[in-house]
């Protein structure tokens, strides 16, 4: 129950930003988010496969994914801004990050991974619950979901050349995020608008 809590403490605060932002700004940094609780028994099989045992805590401790909230950004500088604004706020801890943006995976695959600590107030004590928050640019997104759906359809019969024309897909995607960047700062007539984290 607690993680269903943090997905909407955490929810709540995107929405603020990017209300305030659009406000401000005149440019909405959030095109849509998403968010899930991992099922009990995908959980169990996680830790099965880790050999760890399936207590509460080793769960606490040692899953970091158990939360998680996905927010597609219109452009590759908004997905730097949404992080740096939901990280900046004093009740939200960053744990760690993973740039796969600026350090693709060898896959293809580009996202900016955080791992944070939310603070969900309950009756009689105040718990801090780990989320992912998984931020990533529209073209970032049709490309993991595809590809995601690509590898559940053909685990058994992948053909020898799948891995590097998905690899070249999403150099493709990249592409087309940087020259949509490119025009977003054009028609707003700023540069330099994506620094990493």
């Amino acid at each position: 129950m607690v993680y269903k809590f943090a997905i909407e403490e955490l929810m709540t605060k995107l929405r603020i930003l990017s209300e305030e932002f659009d406000f401000a700004h005149r440019h909405d940094p959030i095109e849509h988010i998403s968010s899930r609780v991992k099922r009990p028994e995908a959980i169990g099989q996680k830790l099965r496969r880790r050999g760890l045992a399936t207590d509460a805590g080793t769960i606490t401790e040692q899953l970091d994914d158990i939360a998680g909230v996905r927010v597609v950004c219109p452009f590759l500088s908004d997905v730097y801004h949404v992080a740096r604004m939901l990280t900046g706020q004093d009740d939200v801890e960053l744990v760690r990050s993973k740039d796969y943006v600026a350090n693709p995976k060898d896959n293809g695959y580009r996202s900016l991974h955080l791992i944070v600590r939310i603070p969900v107030f309950l009756s009689d004590r105040v718990e801090k619950v780990k989320v992912e928050v998984q931020l990533r640019t529209i073209a970032m997104d049709f490309w993991a979901t595809l590809e995601h759906k690509l590898f559940y359809k053909y685990t058994d019969q992948l053909p020898e050349d799948f891995a590097g024309e998905l690899a070249s897909t999403a150099v493709v995607a990249a592409q087309l995020d940087t020259r949509m960047q490119q025009l977003h700062e054009r028609m707003r007539g700023t540069s330099n608008l994506v620094a990493p984290l």
